[in-house]
């Protein structure tokens, strides 16, 4: 099979939350696979620096340093896009956060900011993009990130799992619209990787002898990981694949 199937040349991708972690390992895995890649994240610095560091590697970077939860934030984004000429082609909706708390505990002000990172983010975002991609009529590629709490629970991350559960199902929701514009939505979900985000569980013994015992590859996945799918959904090899969720996980959900 030809590797011509895989290639990003001549595309431009959208990566939110790619200044560090799971969406920069995305993002340089794009770039090598020949995308022009946009930056994104809410601090300008790191952003700058995220880019900085691919360009250096000959890769075609652009930045856009805003805050995904923010709707006039993003429509000013996606204007500032188009007045550059930009067209996203490939927008992986990957930015997120974290809060560890019991429920009864949890205030409405807390909910709704995991929900509103994790999960309206990735609306508000794909909503901009499909608009621009159906009045152009070429299609695209959509690649929301999951995760295991997309079909799975633990106790204290109870946002979070809603929020993720809520990027299945959108998932699904933007193909059932946009299949008939050759546009593909589909998902990734990782399993415990080792990022900045879960520093503090790794550095856990108990919770890294847990990961580590109840993951079949016996280990915290690496953000590298990921690229191979995000690759996949975003080329042309996934032409008629939508609305799907592919676990990369260590086989952690597939056994008891």
């Amino acid at each position: 099979m030809t590797t011509e199937l895989f290639s990003l040349a001549g595309r431009t991708a959208l990566i939110t939350g790619s200044s560090r972690g799971l969406g920069n390992a995305i993002a340089g895995g794009y770039a090598a696979a020949g995308a022009a890649v946009i930056i994104n994240g809410t601090d300008p610095a790191r952003v700058a620096a995220a880019a900085q560091a691919l360009r250096g590697k000959g890769h075609v970077v652009h930045e856009a340093p805003f805050d995904v939860t923010d709707e006039a934030a993003v429509c000013a984004a996606f204007a500032r896009l188009d007045a550059e000429g930009i067209a996203v082609d490939i927008l992986v909706n990957n930015a997120g956060i974290q809060l560890r708390k019991p429920l009864v505990e949890l205030s409405v002000a807390e909910w709704k900011r995991v929900i509103d990172t994790n999960l309206t983010s990735a609306f508000l975002i794909g909503r901009e993009a499909a608009r621009r991609m159906i009045k152009r009529g070429k299609g695209g590629k959509i690649i929301n990130i999951g995760s295991l709490m997309s079909d799975v629970a633990r106790a204290t991350v109870a946002p979070y799992t809603a929020a993720k559960g809520g990027i299945k199902m959108l998932t699904r929701s933007m193909a059932a619209e946009w299949a008939e514009h050759d546009i593909q939505a589909n998902a990734i979900g990782p399993g415990y990787m080792a990022t900045e985000m879960n520093k503090a569980l790794i550095e856990n013994p108990a919770f890294d002898a847990w990961v580590k015992g109840r993951t079949p590859s016996r280990r915290w996945g690496r953000p590298e990981e990921l690229v191979g799918a995000a690759i996949f959904l975003a080329s042309a090899a996934s032409g008629y694949v939508n609305g799907q969720i592919i676990y990369v996980d260590g086989g952690m959900l597939a056994v008891l």
